[in-house]
């Protein structure tokens, strides 16, 4: 069992170790027996003997005999990925989730003067697994694990978008204080410590794009698209004038293609290295095997280069993506393109918007052995790992066989496996269903900020309860702004958070810094701008820095944070589970736009949501539950009130008459 081999390796250097190993308030444990110091606000530990204590304490929630490197729904006896309608998940960057200044809090280094890993790392996230699971959430969902690229990095690190090996994890998230253990040991010894705690791990998987760099290339150099290195510096998506902003399509094509610019742009492609010349590309590839650079010497021996990627709209303002490439998918060109291309048998593959909207436009002859990669890649970690489901990033723009491929691959591999689709469209659930997908990412994250305007209140009414697959239930994800931000900042967050717990079709998602109300965005991909990245006052030290291209640290030991909050969220969803379903769903205020009224009744139970959107005025509140229940006395057993766990019983005769606060949401119980 990998978990207590780092138990007994972290137990043999305590005596060698120091208590001078800080760690954020929040991760530290109740009733912790192990040496601590305090030094102001700071806590500091003996890291050997703190990370032994929680191993031990994890350990010890174990079952004898269970093999806990296997997906929790085989250890479970599940045969269907329905478990995930019912998860509570947190989502987290290995890299700054669980960053720390150890020797000097209020300082940051990647690597410190001690041979600390400041930097996030495995060992830290299984160290954040006991204040995880005290909150209640039993799914993890992770960035990308995978080994990622420094090439064209657009920041200071390189982003875990930009992947260099989809099949190793990478190397960066090795501990120092586990010297003489493998990263794939330290991963396989965090799913089997989620695992005891009941906590499922989710990954993240690019099947579209690679790193620039990616290790395929130096065995697959015909699975990617490649340019003249003079013409990299001008390389762009051609803008179409005629077009507004707006995909590619069957009507639009003839003009694009049209387009002189879009000529120059096709006559930049050439042929991969391996097809020019195959004798000197084997005796390169022989050469370069182990050189972490080998992109640069390609560069100089072929003269070519994998081209940036760019969006598959039209005229979008986006500069070019130039950390990433796109994966070649087919032999030949869109089949739809191929009419309007001047010598199609002459053209070396290229990218354009078509090209990129393989669903739209596929090809004939697709790359069998690269869609047998990709198909692969999560059948791999299921069976190497125990990884419990996955996000499939952009699979509504490849090919459309192959997206379904890869999720009945993952589901032969394990009946119960999850893919969530990256889709943000609510009205493309029936679609996302059909495709084999269990959830979606949904943009519940966009409506619910939009209160004024009428989308919360469309959103609760009128699109959740009718969609026919779940949705994340978010108030912020990796890609936008942060809740704390918005209007209300945290009184928002707050209000947000909470409704995402009692949402129908809805699964609760906490962003990493989500709890601690952190207001820096982690990316500006959704509903943000450039201005977006300069929230943190300007003494900040990771001011207008962004945690998937910069090093990052959240602001933990924080006076003000939704911990207990959470946590007393996740025990009411969780004894009410089997009531928060459309079937029993009630809509109450249906013509008011700032309050959102749910009761869920199932004739002889019901939960009761009252959330008061005016994050400024109070409300004065009328239930008549018989109308609804059609009983005469009811139980009402306030649960959750002003943000608290609450307790108290009201008996009423059948109405309810209170006031809720600006931005208040109040639970209770019903019999």
């Amino acid at each position: 069992m990998y978990l207590k081999k780092i138990n007994s390796l972290l137990a043999e250097r305590i005596e060698s170790g120091t208590v001078n190993f800080s760690i954020p308030r929040e991760w530290f444990p109740p009733r912790y027996e192990g040496t601590v110091k305090l030094s102001g606000k700071w806590i500091f530990v003996n890291p050997y003997e703190f990370g032994s204590s929680i191993c031990s304490f994890i350990l010890s929630r174990g079952k004898e005999g269970v093999n806990y490197l296997q997906p929790l729904s085989r250890i479970n006896k599940e045969t269907t990925p329905d478990w995930i309608q019912k998860a509570n998940i947190y989502g987290a960057f290995i890299r700054s989730t669980s960053a720390y200044g150890h020797l000097h809090p209020d300082h940051y280094d990647p690597m410190d003067a001690e041979g600390y890993t400041e930097s996030g790392t495995i060992l830290k996230m299984l160290f954040m697994l006991p204040y995880l699971s005290a909150m209640g959430f039993d799914a993890i969902y992770f960035l990308p694990v995978t080994k990622y690229s420094d090439l064209f990095k657009k920041g200071e690190i390189g982003s875990p978008y930009s992947v260099k090996n989809v099949f190793e994890i990478d190397p960066r998230y090795h501990d120092t204080l586990l010297d003489g253990m493998k990263t794939d040991e330290e991963f396989k010894a965090f799913i089997e410590a989620a695992h005891i705690l009941g906590i499922r791990i989710i990954l993240d998987f690019i099947p579209r794009t690679a790193a620039r760099d990616s290790e395929l290339i130096l065995d697959h150099p015909e699975w990617f698209y490649w340019i003249d290195v003079a013409e990299l510096e001008n390389y762009f998506p051609p803008k179409i004038p005629e077009l507004g902003f707006e995909i590619p399509s069957n009507q639009n094509l003839e003009i694009i293609y049209a387009n002189p610019d879009v000529q120059k742009h096709l006559k930049k492609f050439k042929l991969a290295p391996n097809i020019t010349n195959p004798e000197k590309w084997d005796n390169f590839v022989a050469a370069n095997k182990n050189n972490p650079e080998f992109l640069n010497e390609l560069a100089k021996t072929f003269g070519v280069i994998t081209p940036p990627g760019f969006s598959d709209w039209v005229n979008d303002t986006q500069p070019t993506w130039d950390d990433i490439t796109f994966l070649r998918f087919y032999h030949d060109h869109p089949a739809e393109a191929a009419k309007y291309l001047k010598n199609p048998a002459s053209q070396p593959p290229y990218i354009l918007y078509d090209v990129i909207k393989a669903s739209l436009f596929p090809g004939n002859e697709p790359i069998t052995e690269l869609w047998k990669t990709i198909e692969g890649i999560m059948p791999y970690f299921n069976k190497k790992f125990g990884v419990d489901a996955a996000r499939l990033d952009m699979g509504h723009a490849l090919p459309v066989e192959l997206e379904k491929s890869i999720i009945q691959k993952a589901h032969k591999t394990d009946p119960a496996f999850a893919v969530i689709a990256e889709e943000l469209v609510m009205e493309n659930d029936e679609k996302s269903k059909k495709s084999g997908y269990s959830g979606i990412l949904g943009n519940t994250w966009w409506m619910e900020s939009r209160i004024e305007e009428g989308k919360l209140k469309e959103l609760c009414y009128k699109v959740l309860p009718n969609l026919k697959i779940s949705t994340l239930g978010a108030a912020e994800t990796p890609d936008t702004p942060r809740a704390a931000t918005r209007k209300g900042e945290k009184l928002f967050s707050k209000f947000a958070t909470t409704l995402n717990y009692f949402l129908p079709n809805a699964i609760p998602f906490v962003n990493s810094g989500q709890e601690i109300f952190e207001i820096q965005p982690m990316n500006l991909g959704l509903d943000n701008s450039e201005e977006g990245r300069f929230v943190l006052p300007r003494d900040d030290r990771f001011y207008g820095k962004l945690a998937f291209f910069d090093h990052y640290v959240l602001h933990w030991n924080s006076n003000d944070n939704m911990i207990k909050l959470i946590s007393s969220l996740s025990k009411v969803r969780s004894e009410n589970l089997d009531l928060i379903t459309p079937d029993y769903l009630r809509l109450l205020f249906e013509n008011e736009t700032r309050l959102i009224g749910y009761l869920y009744w199932n004739s002889k139970k019901g939960l009761l949501l009252i959330a008061n959107a005016d994050l400024y005025n109070s409300k004065e509140i009328f239930i008549d539950l018989g109308y609804y229940t059609w009983k005469e006395k009811h139980d009402v057993r306030w649960r959750i009130r002003n943000y608290r766990e609450d307790n108290s019983l009201w008996k009423t005769s059948g109405t309810l008459n209170f006031t809720a606060s600006p931005g208040e949401i109040m639970i209770a119980t019903i019999e």
